[in-house]
């Protein structure tokens, strides 16, 4: 016969004597038997778990090898610490072993980790954040001997940081909420700090400062951060710091350098005010040198790209305590911005450029990265001239002026860039313009045109930048003007400055045009020997004839404009006979060369019309009469205009398959549409009107095209009343038939669909006569039917475009009176003239119920969540503003094509009732 089992030898098990026992008595829970023997081995178990002996047994069942075991020994765990722990915490941690610590230290950092992601607001979770606060002393007795490291246990007491750490953040999170005092756990933190001087301690104890200090910098009070600081001015702080500066950014040396960045931040202020403690100039003095470690800044030096976003942080809180003061500077202020010099001294030489030997070694994430870092800096120095003022630019002007003397080009482009950041706040008066005089009228620019003188690419094209900055400068000191353009022409021959030197050219030029006047002859050499180099880029032509026009738009309006206008259009017109000729032959290099001259000679058009536009500080006379009539309006003036039109419809007839070609002519058009007086590049309507008309669905960028029109009608203000309302006529003409090429389906080409839409409502909105015209009348039914099935489209940019139409308002002149016109007529209208506000009242009643119709649908389901706010408006204004609408939302509401089955008649009554109020 088999032997019984324990769980049959009586009704009380006798308590189990040895580690065997136990586990054997564990496992038989788990072995199938009836539930008396079950409840004999609870019973059992029960009784070891609450003795004394406890908490040893839990420590020893958790080294078994069986999972069932273990788990039976994390459960005794907990159940001795609910029984025993509030009897006497203090006395029960000093019994527990390291073990036993750690294990404890692990729970409380699960815990509160997951405590911490549910909400303390919540009715189902609140309980567990109360738990936690009600035990929240025991936590720290725990962690008080954690941190102690006991028997000098490196894990426990990492374990102990950690999971201090983790109850720090929780606190942050409930401190917020106004649930959990801080103090009890603030009594850890002189513990905490010791562990910053212990090298095995050191990356754990410097994560939780670091952190603490970036999220929730109010936790440590002011005696802490005298302790914190005490640690990072000792003398193996300055070891690490020794280690950035000669580029040796290992693990530790960084994670020191973010702690003393992390401080910096959370005590911005005290460092700023009391700059002449001790601790805080020794702290003050390892951030700025955290911006002189070896190596260029991003790709090697991995540090100061953080350090830069301190200072920057520095620089602003003082400039804020500047203003808030008013006109007193606070005695704290001139030694503080001693450090703002400092560490603008220092970034001045991290931002020089590698030679190039290093930089061809660089990837794109280097290159990037330290681009990046050169424009923080610019931001940084732009930021500090509210604090050190002229004295800051007078600063870079001597040290750009010592580095041209002994031509230290890399030392010299530094400071170029440090001059250029300081544009804008010197550009808006005359403050800066002695110290510019002294750079621009040195040997400047006669050495960097010295092709003798090997200065790296990037100098000049500094050197360029910067002029480009300074055009203001240039318009009040004219005489260094011809030193600049030499140097700027002379420029456009090397390839890295053939871009950046002709858009100089144009910024000058257009800029200081008045004073260019007598160098015209000088410019038109100048671009034709451009037209002749066979190494120039087709970008530098565009700007420079740009250029060349702005000057001669400074020339008094008369016959002294026509003979330089005549002269460079020739060059253009030169170019496009090229242009013809190559496309004749069969090559497809040369064709590819006939398109790329086509397109720059439209390109140079439209800059011609750019430059010559009217000057925007050029005052205007709104109350001069308009004359009769102009050059540009007959004889030699109309005569070059038509020499214009033709150029860019020539290129236009040739390559209109092309849709840069289509858009560098729209350009062109558009140059002149904002002139409110005749010009070359004035055109009569009907010129763009015929690229409108001559295009269908198949034109390359038909959308850029019906834009151009829409611009066209609403911003001309050049022409006369009669040719606009030609062209608009002709444009709702060919608008009608596009819709109809596109079936009034929306899906066919959404952009093209939208872009008809859009332009429906500039020409209806600004010439609502032309309803009235008998060839409109007839297409009204398709052209507003087609707003109505981009409405309930699924394409969402006809749909908002749709809904915009419906919805926006504009004042729009008709004849002799303003009247405000919604885009189709849905707001009600009133004092229009009889006829036109027949036709307004026949669209309302006929395409009023529809239109609710379609924005009822989509809102009740078919729209998509991001386009109901586009819906949303028409609706407003059709309750607002129309009596009817309140019966078309009610017959739409209980329409058979009402989208959704499950809204109830009542809701559907209670929704209209809502919206009308």
């Amino acid at each position: 016969m088999a032997q019984p089992t324990i769980t049959e030898v009586s009704e009380d098990l006798p308590e189990p004597k040895s580690l065997e026992e136990v586990e054997r008595l564990v496992q038989s829970l788990y072995q199938p038997g009836s539930p008396r023997r079950i409840s004999q081995a609870e019973r059992a178990l029960q009784k070891i778990q609450r003795s004394s002996q406890g908490w040893q047994l839990a420590d020893a069942l958790l080294q078994s090898q069986i999972a069932n075991v273990r788990f039976f020994g994390a459960l005794t765990f907990c159940i001795k610490i609910n029984k025993d722990w509030l009897e006497n915490c203090f006395e029960i941690v000093q019994r527990l072993g390291d073990a036993q610590l750690l294990t404890s230290l692990w729970f409380v950092t699960t815990l509160v980790e997951e405590v911490g992601k549910t909400s303390s607001e919540s009715i189902q979770t609140h309980k567990y954040h109360e738990r936690v606060l009600c035990n929240l002393d025991d936590m720290v007795t725990l962690l008080r001997h954690g941190l102690n490291g006991k028997s000098h246990n490196i894990n426990l007491a990492e374990e102990g940081m950690k999971c201090y750490h983790a109850l720090v953040m929780y606190a942050h999170r409930a401190w917020i909420d106004k649930a959990m005092a801080l103090d009890p756990i603030r009594l850890l933190i002189p513990q905490a700090v010791q562990h910053l001087g212990d090298n095995d301690m050191f990356d754990v104890t410097v994560e939780f400062f670091t952190d603490v200090m970036t999220n929730f910098s109010s936790f440590f009070l002011g005696q802490h951060y005298v302790l914190i600081a005490s640690i990072l001015c000792a003398p193996a702080a300055e070891e690490k710091i020794s280690s950035l500066r000669a580029g040796d950014f290992d693990s530790d040396a960084m994670a020191f350098g973010r702690l003393l960045l992390a401080f910096g931040d959370a005590n911005l202020s005290d460092l700023a005010k009391h700059n002449d403690t001790p601790s805080n100039r020794r702290v003050l003095d390892m951030l700025t040198s955290l911006l002189t470690c070896e190596g260029y800044a991003v790709s090697q030096d991995e540090i100061c790209s953080q350090t830069l976003e301190f200072w920057t942080t520095y620089i602003e809180h003082l400039t804020d305590a500047l203003f808030a003061e008013g006109e007193s500077k606070p005695e704290w202020m001139p030694p503080a911005l001693q450090y703002v010099i400092r560490s603008i001294e220092a970034c001045w030489i991290k931002i020089r450029m590698p030679p190039p030997e290093v930089a061809i070694n660089w990837d794109t994430e280097a290159r990037t990265g330290f681009k990046a870092f050169r424009a923080d800096v610019e931001d940084l120095i732009q930021s500090s001239y509210t604090l050190l003022g002229i004295d800051l630019f007078e600063r870079f002007i001597r040290l750009a002026l010592e580095a041209l003397g002994s031509q230290d080009w890399l030392h010299l482009e530094a400071t170029l860039f440090c001059i250029k950041s300081l544009a804008d706040p010197i550009s808006d008066g005359e403050v800066g313009d002695e110290g510019l005089a002294r750079l621009f009228g040195s040997s400047l620019f006669s050495q960097m045109s010295n092709d003798t003188l090997a200065i790296p690419a990037k100098t000049q094209q500094t050197a360029v930048t910067m002029i480009n900055r300074y055009t203001s400068f240039f318009e009040r000191h004219a005489e260094y003007l011809p030193p600049t353009l030499n140097f700027l022409f002379n420029a456009i021959k090397t390839t890295s400055l053939g871009i950046a030197a002709p858009r100089a050219i144009f910024a000058i030029s257009s800029s200081c045009r008045k004073n260019l006047v007598l160098e015209l002859g000088a410019f038109l050499e100048q671009y034709k020997s451009l037209t002749n180099a066979t190494n120039i880029d087709a970008s530098a032509k565009e700007q420079v004839i740009g250029a060349i026009a702005a000057i001669i738009q400074a020339i008094p309006v008369g016959e002294a404009q026509i003979q330089p206008l005549s002269q460079l259009l020739q060059f253009v017109e030169a170019d496009i006979q090229k242009c013809l000729q190559l496309q004749l032959s069969t090559q497809i290099e040369e064709l590819e060369q006939a398109y790329a001259i086509g397109l720059c000679a439209l390109r140079c058009l439209t800059n011609m019309g750019k430059g010559l536009q009217v000057h925007e500080d050029e005052a205007i006379d709104l109350d001069a009469d308009k004359p009769t009539e102009t050059i540009w309006e007959h004889g030699s003036g109309l005569t070059v205009q038509s020499r214009i039109i033709q150029c860019f419809g020539t290129v236009f007839s040739s390559l209109r398959h092309d849709g840069d070609i289509i858009e560098a002519t729209c350009h062109i058009l558009r140059t002149g549409y904002t002139e409110t007086s005749p010009g070359p590049f004035v055109f009569a309507p009907k010129v763009s009107e015929d690229i409108v008309t001559s295009s269908d669905l198949t034109t390359p960028r038909l959308a850029y095209v019906l834009d151009t029109a829409g611009i066209m009608l609403s911003r001309n203000s050049a022409r006369s009343s009669d040719e606009l309302d030609h062209a608009a006529l002709s444009c709702l003409g060919h608008l009608i038939y596009l819709i109809n090429a596109l079936d009034c389906n929306p899906g066919t080409d959404p952009e093209i669909a939208s872009s008809c839409i859009d332009l429906v409502e500039k020409t209806v909105a600004r010439y609502p006569k032309l309803l009235l015209v008998p060839e409109i009348q007839a297409s009204i039914p398709s052209l507003f039917t087609f707003t109505l099935v981009c409405l309930v489209s699924t394409e969402i940019y006809p749909k908002r475009a749709a809904a915009a139409f419906w919805v926006r308002t504009s004042p729009h002149r008709v004849k002799s009176y303003l009247i405000v016109m919604s885009k189709c007529s849905v707001v009600q209208l009133r004092n229009l003239p009889a006829d036109i506000q027949a036709m307004v009242d026949s669209v309302i009643h006929e395409y009023g119920p529809l239109v609710c119709l379609g924005l009822v649908r989509g809102i009740a389901g078919e729209a998509a969540r991001s386009e109901l706010d586009a819906l949303i408006e028409p609706l407003k204004k059709l309750v607002f503003r129309q009596p009817r609408a309140k019966q078309w939302l009610s017959d739409a509401l209980f329409n058979d094509s009402f989208p959704s089955p499950l809204v109830s008649e009542t809701d559907k009554k209670i929704w209209l009732q809502k919206v009308m109020k």
